[in-house]
């Protein structure tokens, strides 16, 4: 029996309302409810699609749903990930001189379509003979840099933190036993390594890798 304009209008209204609850839910990290919303929110589109005659709406209809169940699979595929990510625990030793360790062979593999922020945790992140007004300089000078590129920096001092900790907000979290300091100081700029971090020697420490999908913002 086909159904009623008003029956199709009333479930568009639906279908969109669990849609953008969905959304707000994926923005929010809250993936296994926004799964539930997506998948609730397309079932309903899709029976209107069944049920409209105009090519016009059809088509744009079909261009939602594919936009919607394409973010959907996204979302499934990172929670069964994060199943299996749960039991990931991994711990990488740089030996003294070592190469091959930049930031970007350490972390890159453990981004993806869900992270949003990072967490940096690190009582020694600047060098001990640089003043406090200098510091705070250079840290405004990288905050107004991002922000050209959409990236947010915030910036909280401590003086009781001594542990150092990265954390994604996708789960995942680096523990590296001399912080974000590892690597040697450069001869000069034209040394191998002053561009290239894999290439810089860096001093002896200890990465340790684990996922934590209850991770909280520190």
């Amino acid at each position: 029996m086909a159904k009623s304009g008003k029956e199709l209008d009333g479930q568009s209204v639906a279908a969109l309302t669990a849609l953008k609850r969905a959304v707000e839910l994926d923005s929010e990290s809250r993936y296994q409810q926004a799964l539930v919303c997506y998948q609730e929110g397309i079932d309903l589109l899709m029976q209107v699609l069944r049920g409209t005659k105009d090519d016009t709406k059809k088509w744009n209809l079909r261009k939602q749903i594919t936009g919607y169940m394409d973010r959907a699979e996204i979302v499934k595929k990172y929670l069964d990930q994060e199943k299996e990510d749960g039991k990931y625990h991994k711990q990488i030793k740089i030996e003294e001189n070592a190469t091959g360790f930049s930031y970007e062979s350490l972390f890159q593999k453990h981004l993806n379509e869900t992270l949003t922020e990072v967490w940096v945790q690190d009582p020694y992140i600047r060098q001990i003979h640089h003043g406090k007004q200098q510091q705070s300089s250079g840290l405004q000078e990288i905050k107004e840099s991002l922000q050209n590129h959409g990236v947010l920096l915030e910036l909280e001092y401590s003086s009781s933190v001594h542990d150092r900790e990265i954390r994604f907000n996708n789960g995942w979290m680096f523990k590296i036993g001399r912080g974000l300091d590892y690597f040697k100081k450069p001869q000069s700029r034209f040394s191998l390594g002053y561009y290239d971090f894999d290439l810089r020697p860096c001093h002896e420490t200890t990465v340790d890798i684990f996922h934590n999908k209850h991770t909280q913002k520190i």
